[in-house]
């Protein structure tokens, strides 16, 4: 059996040795998770509610140990590992809250000697691939939605964080029904052959585009479905009537949580002319004022990104935007010298529409801005993606952005808000996003498939 060393992002030490799942006890994992599917679908959803329950409260006694994990992993700072935590909860809470109404079977307008429902069904065993750089939020919300309905889950946790897989392993695969999480580590071969395998129902992924890509084509070959959240490059207009300061502290942290990692982070920024030089002063203080150092500490405020190997391709890509005429204003490199991944907060202006650094994920702290004259050149210019997770508009008028709203194509359009998932709403988005919906209602139905309930009572009737 292999193993693969995890390396603190900070100071490159060991975390741990983690060893890779073979053939042999990955087809012992998943016969036990299909023996766990055909006891667990059987419980009523009051059961299922309670055992869930019970994992939440498993998975908040450790809280406090999985929150370091984090951060020795991925380099999260630790109050936004800890936040991570909390959000976790909050994300779990609110699914068991409307499940009851989403998952009852519906009942049609009664038809004489007839019997109609439609009822939501679980679909199997569910392979869900999450990412790193929310190694809590991105599983729960599969998790929760999927065991609730009367699904089991195959984690396959990513490489960097698998300690993250193990906790919710612990939490919710150890209850009443035994299996009922199970956190695996496979290499690209063994997960397609898993995504072959007749007793994989749906597969869920968190990545890449060119990952994406490769999950839908091994999963079309058995037209099961796929639930893709792959990148984003997320646009902020700064409108002629925003309110500045509050857009601006916004706007800086939207781009620099989590080191910029997130696929809902602010990747590019157009802001009305007019605003335009006090936005980048304001901005530039904002995020000079970002202390990197070792993540478990509280004064950082940025840490470390997760992967050595994006660092010189972020610098690779401001390099190249400078010769596409992109002014630096701050930052535009790592970190030295320094043993940790650091990438420094970063200012980028005048940044062409073109370059890469406005049309491809950059995934760190780094902040590119561009002039508008007008509402309708930000329009065009936002829209001017292949990806469309979200948008933000600032604004003090609701009219702008109602239009913003009709004519962006993303899967969640704000107004003075940004990188932030409201539970209630559901988490989509368009183009090479992906496809397929997380959270909310939504979320129950893209982990279901509907039965309809067609019952005569009395074959007389033969209509």
């Amino acid at each position: 059996m292999s193993t693969r060393q995890i390396r603190n992002p900070f100071d490159q030490s060991v975390v741990c040795d983690w060893e890779m799942d073979t053939p042999r006890t990955l087809a012992a994992k998943l016969a036990a998770a299909q023996a766990a599917y055909e006891r667990w679908r059987r419980l009523s959803l009051d059961e299922r509610l309670r055992q869930v329950q019970e994992g939440l409260k498993r998975f908040r006694a450790d809280a406090a140990d999985t929150a370091r994990q984090i951060t020795l992993q991925m380099g999260k700072p630790l109050a936004q590992a800890q936040r991570e935590v909390d959000t976790f909860f909050e994300r779990a809470e609110y699914m068991m809250s409307i499940a009851r109404d989403t998952l009852t079977p519906e009942t049609l307008p009664p038809k004489e000697d007839f019997i109609r429902r439609i009822e939501h069904r679980p679909l199997g065993v569910v392979l869900h691939l999450a990412a790193w750089n929310y190694p809590l939020l991105i599983p729960v919300n599969v998790i929760v939605p999927a065991l609730l309905a009367g699904n089991v889950v195959l984690l396959k946790h990513s490489a960097l964080t698998p300690l993250c897989g193990a906790a919710l392993e612990k939490a919710f695969g150890h209850l009443e029904v035994p299996a009922l999480v199970t956190a695996i580590a496979a290499t690209h071969d063994d997960t397609a052959r898993l995504i072959q395998d007749p007793r994989i129902a749906h597969v869920a992924f968190t990545g890449s585009v060119a990952g994406g890509r490769q999950m839908y084509r091994q999963a079309s070959e058995r037209f099961i479905d796929v639930g893709l959240e792959l990148g984003g490059k997320d646009p902020a207009y700064v409108a002629e009537d925003a309110d500045l300061d509050f857009a601006v502290a916004n706007i800086v942290d939207g781009a620099c949580y989590n080191a910029g990692q997130s696929c809902c982070s602010v990747e590019r920024v157009y802001v009305h002319q007019r605003h335009y030089p006090k936005f980048l002063g304001r901005a530039q203080a904002l995020l000079a004022s970002y202390r990197l150092g070792d993540p478990l500490q509280p004064e950082t405020t940025l840490g470390p990104l997760a992967q050595e190997s994006a660092l010189a391709r972020l610098e690779n890509r401001i390099s190249q935007a400078q010769t596409q005429g992109a002014r630096v204003l701050l930052g535009g490199k790592r970190l030295t010298p320094s043993r940790g991944n650091f990438f420094l907060p970063t200012l980028v202006a005048d940044v062409p529409q073109r370059c890469a650094l406005m049309q491809e994920e950059n995934f760190g702290p780094i902040l590119p801005v561009h002039p508008v004259a007008d509402d309708d050149e930000a329009l065009r210019l936002m829209n001017d993606s292949s990806m469309g997770l979200t948008a933000s508009v600032w604004t003090q008028s609701a009219a702008r952005a109602e239009r913003f709203g009709q004519e962006l194509e993303f899967g969640t359009v704000y107004q003075n808000r940004c990188d932030y998932l409201d539970p209630a709403l559901p988490w989509s988005g368009t183009r090479d996003t992906g496809k397929g919906s997380t959270l909310s209602r939504f979320g129950f139905y893209a982990l279901t498939r509907r039965q309809s309930i067609h019952f005569r009572l009395h074959k007389e009737n033969a209509c």
